[in-house]
């Protein structure tokens, strides 16, 4: 497994930006479970994002401004475990791409997701936009396609 840690000394400009991002990210989650933790927690993640300008849109379509995506995630890390591995990243001059096998849990649920994340940049390379993009395994309770062609 790669770690984040394993790749960030080799990056450079936004590509380390987003992987700062990702580190960050994993560390509050963990810090999350401290006492007196709360959405001010977050300043060293707001160090590297537009919060002004900032939205969020998740695997739901759900968009989240950076004040709505702060509650999100204190009420999400309060309660969670998260840790990743790294996959790949790629950047463009407009957007950076990153790709992480995520694993959480949240009490008895446990999950691990392939995610590919859209990074946007204003002029000052800062975060302003996040898309995610999640891949998992079939839920048990959707039926299964393997046998969707031998209906006549």
């Amino acid at each position: 497994m790669t770690t984040i840690d394993d790749v960030i000394g080799q990056s450079t400009g936004r590509a380390r930006t987003v992987l700062d991002y990702s580190r960050t990210m994993k560390r509050l989650v963990k810090e999350a479970k401290q006492p007196g933790f709360s959405a001010e927690s977050w300043a060293p993640l707001a160090e590297l994002i537009a919060t002004d300008e900032f939205v969020r849109i998740g695997p739901f379509k759900d968009a989240m401004n950076w004040t709505e995506y702060v509650e999100f995630l204190t009420n999400w890390a309060t309660s969670s475990d998260w840790d990743c591995s790294f996959k790949r990243i790629t950047e463009t001059p407009d957007v950076t791409f990153l790709e992480l096998e995520e694993h959480s849990q949240i009490g008895d649920f446990s999950s691990v997701v392939n995610s590919a994340s859209v990074y946007e940049f204003n002029a000052d390379n800062k975060i302003r936009f996040i898309a995610v993009y999640l891949q998992m395994e079939l839920p048990a309770m959707m039926p299964s396609f393997d046998t969707a062609g031998d209906a006549q």
